[in-house]
């Protein structure tokens, strides 16, 4: 970990977004303890403005979900750990989207779902965000219904090359993170990837304004983000699955299909690293996972469904500190950064 503090300002050009984890050339090189001040776009790459705006007609697949990165960080190697603490998530504009896609979504015929069912209608919902409030209002498009929610903002889409020369799209979650759509992603948390080529070529983006656990249509309040995270490393600590931690909880996900495989990563995971970093056996890590641990769905929808498996810390052995007390070090830098404008 380093103690040295840089900062460096991307606010991304139209055609300068990564569509692929791996695959994309460094838009710039990092050294470990940088302060990234970042654009992020919507998953949509903005085009999505209005009702009338429907995602077959504005949008081009593949190009969805756009990544600001990737950003090469001097020093890392395959069996290191990334660390990237999410010092603030705000939201760049005062609106944001959601929709219903065809073929996408929980409940709906899917390409890999078949059924005789023809796909759902394209609805378009513009949700209004009061940034000064916090909160995004909810419109009902076929009453008069109004519900304002408070906002809860996260990234859905966290990542590192993936291993073994493969180029993965920004839409699918693995373990090298991608399109993972989890709300445990917000401001304040820091999170531990591993690092599967040299320079782990780290990028980020999705922002969502919030997301019901699940992301059970498929499509979250998507909005543009001006985010600020530090980027760390941890050299000679493998993390096989991206992992999250924040000043409560440690987290584990896993990200595959069937859903129960996701699911049975992320709680093995989390019973590895108690083991790790808390001196538990196995187990005695799997009964106190399988008492006190707590299993929210991230996305039933993408390439890959994702599971987060999480524990208090306040259960966990005094004598255990998760990687190395990185999570502390890079909060207690972070509270020495500079104001940044929303």
């Amino acid at each position: 970990m380093s103690d040295d503090l840089r900062i460096l300002t991307v606010r991304p050009k139209e055609n300068e977004y990564a569509w692929t984890f791996g695959g994309a050339a460094p838009v710039a090189r990092i050294t470990p303890g940088t302060a990234l001040d970042l654009y992020t776009e919507d998953c949509f790459a903005g085009r999505v403005r209005s009702e009338r705006d429907l995602v077959s007609r504005v949008c081009e697949f593949p190009f969805l979900n756009p990544q600001t990165g990737p950003f090469y960080v001097e020093g890392a190697e395959p069996g290191d750990t990334l660390a990237v603490h999410f010092v603030s998530i705000r939201p760049a504009r005062d609106w944001a989207a959601s929709t219903t896609v065809p073929l996408f979504g929980a409940l709906t015929s899917t390409h890999t779902t078949a059924t005789l069912q023809p796909p759902l209608p394209e609805v378009v919902w513009m949700w209004e965000l009061d940034r000064a409030r916090g909160t995004c209002l909810f419109r009902a498009r076929e009453s008069d219904v109004e519900i304002e929610l408070p906002m809860d903002p996260m990234h859905g889409t966290v990542g590192v090359a993936p291993a073994n020369l493969e180029v993965r799209s920004a839409l699918v979650p693995d373990a090298h993170g991608g399109n993972m759509d989890t709300p445990e992603m917000r401001a304040g948390v820091t999170c531990y990837l591993g690092v599967n080529v040299e320079g782990a070529l780290f990028s980020l983006g999705d922002g969502h304004a919030r997301q019901g656990e699940g992301e059970t249509c498929g499509v979250a309040v998507e909005c543009a983000m001006n985010t600020v995270v530090v980027v760390d490393l941890l050299k000679g600590v493998a993390t096989p699955w991206p992992r999250i931690e924040s000043d409560t909880h440690i987290m584990s996900t896993g990200s595959a299909r069937p859903l129960e495989d996701a699911f049975r990563i992320s709680q093995l995971d989390l019973v590895r690293w108690l083991e790790r970093d808390y001196g538990l056996s196995a187990l005695d890590a799997y009964q106190l996972v399988s008492q006190a641990g707590e299993a929210p769905l991230a996305n039933v929808c993408d390439t890959n469904y994702t599971c987060v498996a999480k524990i208090r810390k306040e259960w966990l052995p005094r004598r255990g500190e998760p990687h190395r007390g990185l999570h502390r070090h890079l909060r207690d830098r972070a509270a020495q950064l500079p104001s940044f404008p929303a």
